[in-house]
C-alpha cells in the first residue's frame, strides 16, 4: 500500500505543488521519474506475491494454492483477488504508458490517475466495502477518501524528504521552489486534516458505534486503534510546527546561506520524523485490520 500512496501523492504533488518548468520543477529533478516507476513496480509485484501468499493460505498448502484452479477461483470469486488482480493490471499499464512519455506533466498526471485507483483497490479487502445495504456505498466512500486523504499527505512527505536529502546539491532558485512548495502545502494539509477526521469518524461509526466505544480500549484492535491516533496527534504537532515555525524560518533565511542551511536542516530532521510515524502508522493499519473490531468480538 505504500508504494501506492507514494504514487499518487508525489505524482500529485508534482503537479500542484512545484513549478512545470525551469528550476525546482519536478521535470529537472533526476529521481522522479524512477521514483514513480519504482513505486509501480513495487505495487505489482507486492500484488502478484499477495495473491499468491493469501490463496496459499486458504488452499492449505504451496502446491494447491499455486495450482491454476485455485488462483482462478480467488482472482473471480474472491474479493482479495478481484483486488489484486485490478492492482497488477493498473500497475503494468501505468509502467507501459509512464516509459512512453516524456518527463512533465502528461507523465505525472498518468501516474496520479493509475495511484488513485489502486490506493482505492485496497478499499475492496477493508470493512467498508463489508458494510452491507444502502450505507455500504456510504462506508466504502469514506474508507476510499480515507485513504486517499493519507495518500496524498505520505506522498507529499516522500518529495519533501528527498528535496531536503539532496538540498547540499541544490542552487538559490531551488530553495525558493521548495519553500513555495512547503507554504503552499500547508492549507491543503489543513484540508486533508479534516478529511481524515471526518472519514475516521464515519469509519468508526461503521467497524464498531457505541456498542463498542465501551470495549474499546480492553480489545487488542482498540488498544492498537488508540496508538494510531496517539501517532497521528504527534504527526500534527509536527505538521504544525513544520507550518508555523520551520516554513517561516526558511523563508526569513533564504539568500543568507549559513542560516538557510541551518533551516533545511530543521526541516530536514522534523520530516524525517513526521515520515518515519507515518510508516508506524501504516503499519498498524495493517495490523489492525486484521482484528475483528470489539463489537464484533466481544
Amino acid at each position: 500500500m505504500t508504494g501506492a500512496m507514494i504514487l499518487f501523492g508525489s505524482s500529485l504533488f508534482f503537479l500542484y505543488a512545484l513549478p512545470p518548468a525551469g528550476p525546482g520543477s519536478a521535470r529537472g529533478l533526476g529521481w522522479a521519474r524512477p521514483l514513480l516507476l519504482a513505486s509501480g513496480a513495487t505495487i505489482l509485484v507486492a500484488a502478484v506475491l499477495g495473491l499468491l501468499a493469501q490463496t496459499i493460505v486458504l488452499a492449505g498448502s504451496v502446491h494447491d494454492g499455486l495450482q491454476p484452479d485455485a488462483l482462478g477461483a480467488a482472482v473471480t470469486g474472491m474479493s482479495f483477488g478481484k483486488s489484486s488482480l485490478a492492482r497488477v493490471v493498473t500497475a503494468g499499464l501505468f509502467m507501459g504508458a509512464f516509459l512512453l512519455t516524456k518527463p512533465g506533466r502528461p507523465g505525472w498526471w498518468t501516474a496520479a490517475i493509475a495511484g488513485g485507483a489502486i490506493c482505492a483497490s485496497f478499499a475492496w479487502m477493508g470493512h467498508g466495502a463489508a458494510t452491507k445495504g444502502a450505507v455500504g456505498l456510504l462506508h466504502l466512500s469514506s474508507d476510499i477518501a480515507h485513504t486517499l486523504a493519507a495518500s496524498i499527505w505520505i506522498g507529499a512527505l516522500v518529495v519533501f524528504l528527498i528535496l531536503l536529502a539532496t538540498d547540499r546539491r541544490q542552487a538559490g532558485a531551488n530553495r525558493q521552489a521548495l519553500h513555495r512548495a512547503l507554504h503552499g502545502f500547508s492549507g491543503l494539509g489543513s484540508a486533508l486534516v479534516a478529511v481524515l477526521l471526518a472519514t475516521g469518524l464515519v469509519n468508526s461509526w461503521f467497524v464498531f458505534g457505541l456498542a463498542g466505544v465501551s470495549r474499546l480500549w480492553t480489545s487488542a484492535y482498540g488498544q492498537l486503534l488508540t496508538l494510531k491516533l496517539a501517532l497521528f496527534a504527534v504527526m500534527l504537532g509536527l505538521a504544525a510546527a513544520n507550518r508555523f515555525h520551520l516554513t517561516p524560518r526558511l523563508g526569513a533565511a533564504l539568500g543568507r546561506p549559513t542560516t538557510a542551511g541551518d533551516a533545511v536542516a530543521a526541516l530536514r530532521k522534523s520530516l524525517a520524523w513526521e515520515t518515519g510515524i507515518s510508516i508506524a502508522v501504516l503499519g498498524l493499519v495493517a495490523w489492525f485490520g486484521t482484528l475483528a473490531p470489539p463489537s464484533v468480538s466481544q
